[in-house]
């Protein structure tokens, strides 16, 4: 699947813009303003906001059901264990793909359906699968909605792997999670707070997992820096930074792959859109919906310049994409508090001529380490307490993650310098083991979440918003589990 279409919003179609959402009943936004009462105090939102909508459900004005007992547990929901994985594949364009050749290489998986709306992709990733000696998948490429005939017709999958364009992936999840399947949905899992609880809900209701494979969680350094914290080599965390940093101008306006849907969003909403890459490895250093949780965010967002300037110059002047409004700021900053009074800053910035950076910084009382390039300091290394920044490499041999000790050679040459293989190989051995996932809906959610929430402050000139706790308090009680405890 490479576009996108508007559907009703209906629990199992795509996500609900602006218009769509502000009909539903009863939901409230931050300040306990319905939807469109919100949407006209602030004039301009809809235009601003657009494909994510204006506002939605938080934490103080909503607070779901219970949780079923079987997500009451510390290290999370634990589904009974697979002897195989049976897996069915929906999109595989280049992330996709590359899953599909990553699962190849991992034990205990079979690969028994492929659904794109590019037939020609599917049948070249399925010729992967045969010639690695294995039964031919079944193809669903009778057009962007195929994966429900795929759910309806192959009874025996496990799991559901989403790595379509963002509007789909929480229709997809949803309907395989119904259909007794468990889901993993590329980044982010949704990209509204109405999204993000279908979520939650659906996975509990139907006690199957939802997992969003935030691969930047098992990068090397991050892996490092989180044992490292876990250890208090930095001593009591108060702060930490994120960001998603990567000029993407080229690939807005590509024809093909991420160019034929994610211009789009560029058009029409103004926020963090891509928050996850950055902020899930530094959550997981300050245990975010496991002894800590995000409380409220505010948001800002520069003037637009990068997609025009870039227009004219490649197009011409009169281009129609030269002269096309586009609404995302160039560089978005949120700061987030957390309910124990941490501090975070996330970016976001992919119009801008800039090298890549997710910044990683993760600051305690005691030291701290950022990344790009990997550095840290150590206070009771430095001398008189002070001095400059400190080489990281001597500390690797000592604090290299025991995942990357095991497994760090058979990620050699996997997508994103191995953190791929590395989130697939996890996902497989907890699913096969009965264990809980090491990251789980609540998590998706958590930092899905940020992107809705900071457009409604950005258009709200920035005020504060609370952001909704989707463990109802539970994060008091849970615990990392797996690599990342």
């Amino acid at each position: 699947m490479k576009d996108e279409r508007d559907h009703p919003e209906d629990g199992a179609s795509a996500e609900p813009d602006s218009t769509a959402a502000a009909k539903q009943p009863g939901r409230r936004g931050a300040a306990g303003l319905s939807r469109r009462s919100l949407l006209r105090r602030a004039g301009s939102v809809a235009a601003v906001v657009g494909l994510a909508g204006g506002a939605g459900r938080t934490a103080g004005a909503v607070q779901r059901g219970a949780l079923p007992d079987a997500y009451l547990e510390p290290e999370g929901f634990a589904a009974p264990p697979l002897e195989r994985v049976r897996m069915a594949f929906v999109g595989v364009g280049l992330q996709g793909g590359a899953h599909v050749r990553n699962f190849l290489r991992i034990p205990g998986v079979d690969v028994v359906a492929i659904c794109d709306i590019d037939a020609p992709r599917a049948a070249e990733v399925a010729g992967w699968v045969i010639a690695d000696g294995r039964q031919e998948p079944v193809l669903y490429t009778q057009g962007e909605e195929d994966w429900r005939r795929l759910l309806e017709e192959q009874d025996g999958i496990d799991l559901v792997f989403n790595a379509t364009p963002w509007r789909w992936h929480v229709p997809v999840c949803v309907e395989a999670m119904r259909a007794g399947r468990h889901t993993a949905v590329e980044v982010p899992a949704a990209y509204t707070i109405d999204g993000c609880w279908q979520l939650v809900e659906t996975a509990e209701s139907t006690l199957r997992h939802c997992i969003m494979m935030e691969n930047c969680c098992y990068g090397r350094s991050e892996m490092m820096v989180l044992r490292m914290a876990r250890a208090g080599l930095f001593g009591e965390l108060l702060h930490a930074e994120g960001a998603y940093i990567h000029d993407l101008r080229a690939i807005k306006f590509s024809d093909a792959n991420e160019g034929l849907w994610r211009l789009e969003h560029s058009k029409t909403r103004n926020g963090n859109l891509y928050p996850t890459h950055g902020l899930g490895p530094v959550a997981n250093c300050l245990g975010i919906n496991r002894g800590d949780q995000f409380d409220f965010l505010v948001s800002m967002s520069s003037v637009q310049r990068g997609l025009s300037k870039y227009a004219r110059e490649r197009f011409g002047d009169e281009d129609p994409r030269a002269l096309q409004p586009y609404a995302l700021g160039d560089m978005n900053t949120s700061l987030i508090r957390t309910v124990r009074g941490r501090t975070l800053v996330v970016q976001h910035d992919t119009t801008s001529p800039r090298p890549y950076s997710r910044i990683h910084l993760v600051q305690g009382t005691e030291g701290l380490f950022t990344g790009y390039p990997d550095r840290i300091f150590l206070e009771d290394r430095a001398e008189g307490g002070h001095g400059d920044w400190q080489d990281v490499e001597p500390l690797r041999s000592e604090w290299e993650h025991p995942l990357w000790r095991r497994a760090g050679d058979d990620a050699s040459g996997a997508g994103h310098g191995g953190m791929d293989y590395l989130e697939d190989l996890r996902l497989i051995e907890c699913l096969r083991a009965g264990q809980a996932l090491e990251m789980d809906v609540y998590d998706a959610a958590a930092l899905s979440v940020i992107t809705e929430v900071s457009e409604i402050s950005v258009a709200e000139r920035s005020r504060p918003v609370e952001i909704p706790d989707f463990t109802r308090g539970r994060w008091r009680q849970r615990r990392p589990t797996g690599s990342f405890a």
